[in-house]
């Protein structure tokens, strides 16, 4: 049994429905599911912004099981990968999975972007306010060390 954190992100097209898509694909090992939060693109900025949202899953897969089960739901989504930090309907990351590390280009653990991303921080917090990004520290520190002037919280959209 492993617990994992998934990052979810949507900047094309139906953008809560893309990340009702993720929950729904998660339904059965699903254990908490953040509120929606829009963003300022990360990467490329000339985009629009994303809905993103944070997911803990529970389940007898390992981490390359959680990688090929969010790839699955990307392409349910139509997923089309073109450009590095591009557009897309949805981005299923694996965050962490009980503090696994991999440096597999494949299957990078933790993700190494989380540490430095309110898209992903900021939710994860909600769902785990003790949240640890391993080998960076607690989630809430790092949080609290960046800009959060992209970053909205939104309660009127909700992913169930």
């Amino acid at each position: 049994m492993t617990r994992a954190v998934l990052s979810l992100g949507s900047n094309l097209g139906d953008r809560l429905g893309y990340l009702r898509l993720a929950v729904a694909g998660f339904a059965d090992v699903l254990v908490a599911a953040s509120p929606v939060y829009e963003t300022a693109p990360w990467g490329v900025t000339d985009q629009p912004d994303f809905l993103n949202a944070v997911l803990v899953v529970s389940g007898d897969v390992d981490e390359w099981g959680w990688l090929r089960r969010g790839q699955a739901v990307e392409r349910a989504a139509g997923r089309v990968r073109e450009l590095r930090w591009g557009p897309r309907t949805l981005d299923v990351d694996v965050v962490t999975v009980d503090g696994v590390r991999s440096s597999d280009p494949e299957l990078l653990l933790p993700h190494p972007g989380a540490h430095d991303r309110a898209s992903v921080l900021a939710p994860w917090l909600d769902v785990e306010p003790d949240a640890v990004v391993p080998g960076h520290g607690p989630a809430r520190d790092l949080l609290a060390g960046l800009d959060l002037g992209g970053v909205t919280r939104r309660d009127d959209l909700r992913l169930r």
